[in-house]
């Protein structure tokens, strides 16, 4: 039916295996008025512990931007590696030179595989645990950035310097590998925190978790900042009321309406557009989905065909031709979390213990880190400045650290 029936949505922010996470802002599209509650709360659980007076506990760790995913355990008292392939139906790991040498895979996957077989051979934990690979030691380079000798690694789309007199330079310097470790998995691939105190440390292996050490005092919101993000948040809390739930919770139901709306909103990202103004933007989505949505029906060659696609698209059709008015706080609380996410952002990567840069033809460019995990009551969210991450990641001019699909 269209999108006028009362629904509940429930909350589930945690896929497992951790293949996918939302951004924050997406919770509002993914699980209507549970999931822009959920994200309200977070943000204001966020601002609490960065204010110095949080009486919560929000778990925050480090998005590293690492590549290729790295999927380790035990088989029969054997290591196995893998990528992210491990968790398919037809689930491949490998336990030796020859297994990984035979598999059909690009040749640099199969050297990085190749040193994590190698220097993890006596890894000690008795679960499955998953992480991103750093680097290997041909990986590593030093270079000058403002007069300072720097190690730089570069796995994906982020370049990271470490200071080479630092005691982390060193320590990375003399590491073979290196590894962040985020996830264990129990004996039903159900997901759950990484602790480093988990596995034993080895000579050669650079090993970190992603949690977020020590953010108090580091990245403590000034007064100024905390007035700033308590009014953006007070603003939300208020657009919030406006929404219409009925509707708000039905676009949550429907897959095909959640998609297109995903699907707008990351070709503006693509294009370097950040949302400023929600009435253009619902503007904007309206004529996207108007278009999209001909463009499917148009593509069926018979009257049939196009009845039944018609059907299918029907909310999304609703929400293409509805009043403009009935949408725009819907946008307008996205545009607000994602306001007050960005001051929460810029605040932890003051605290940042790396540098972090994006390499373009004319040099290194200071960006962020990824982005953050944050974590409460079991349920997680991205938070990622994703005008400059995201679209880094899809520009041309952003030179990455890989040149096939090893990522995976």
């Amino acid at each position: 039916g269209q999108l006028s029936g009362q629904h509940g949505v429930n909350l589930n922010m945690i896929s497992s295996p951790n293949k996918h996470m939302e951004h924050l802002e997406d919770n509002v599209i993914n699980n209507g008025v549970v999931g822009a509650r959920d994200s309200i709360k977070f943000l204001q659980s966020l601002r609490n512990m960065l204010s110095g007076d949080s009486t919560q506990a929000v778990n925050t760790t480090v998005k590293w931007d690492g590549a290729p995913a790295v999927i380790v355990g035990r088989k029969e008292g054997k290591l196995f590696v893998a990528t992210k392939s491990y968790f398919s139906k037809d689930s491949k790991y490998y336990q030796s030179v020859s297994d990984i040498n035979k598999a059909d895979i690009p040749e640099d996957l199969k050297y990085k595989l190749n040193a994590c077989l190698y220097y993890l051979k006596d890894l000690k934990c008795d679960k499955v645990i998953q992480g991103d690979l750093l680097f290997t030691n041909k990986d590593l380079h030093i270079t000058t950035i403002d007069g300072e000798e720097m190690i730089l690694f570069h796995p994906n789309t982020i370049v990271y310097a470490v200071p080479k007199k630092s005691a982390l330079g060193q320590s990375i310097l003399t590491s073979a590998l290196g590894i962040v470790w985020h996830t264990v998995y129990d004996d039903n691939n159900a997901d759950y925190d990484f602790n480093i105190n988990m596995v034993n440390k080895l000579k050669d292996v650079f090993m970190i978790d992603a949690n977020y050490h020590d953010v108090s005092g580091t990245a403590t919101f000034t007064k100024n900042e905390n007035k700033e993000v308590t009014e953006i948040l007070s603003n939300a809390g208020k657009v919030f009321k406006k929404i219409d739930s009925r509707l708000l919770n039905n676009i949550a139901l429907d897959k095909h309406c959640v998609s297109m709306i995903k699907i707008h909103y990351n070709l503006m990202v693509r294009d370097g557009n950040i949302v400023t103004d929600s009435r253009k933007h619902v503007n904007s989505l309206q004529r996207f989905l108007k278009d999209r949505a001909a463009k499917e029906i148009d593509a069926l060659k018979t009257d049939k065909g196009k009845e039944k696609k018609e059907d299918t698209l029907a909310n999304v059709l609703f929400l293409a031709s509805c009043s403009p008015m009935k949408l725009q706080p819907i946008f307008e609380l996205q545009k607000l979390l994602v306001d007050a996410k960005l001051l929460i952002i810029k605040k932890l990567n003051n605290a940042a213990k790396l540098k972090t840069f994006l390499k373009t033809s004319k040099g290194y460019k200071l960006t962020g880190e990824e982005g953050y995990v944050a974590i409460s009551n079991g349920n997680a969210v991205k938070l990622v400045d994703r005008l400059e991450f995201s679209y880094a990641n899809f520009s041309d001019t952003i030179i990455k650290g890989w040149n096939n699909d090893t990522r995976n």
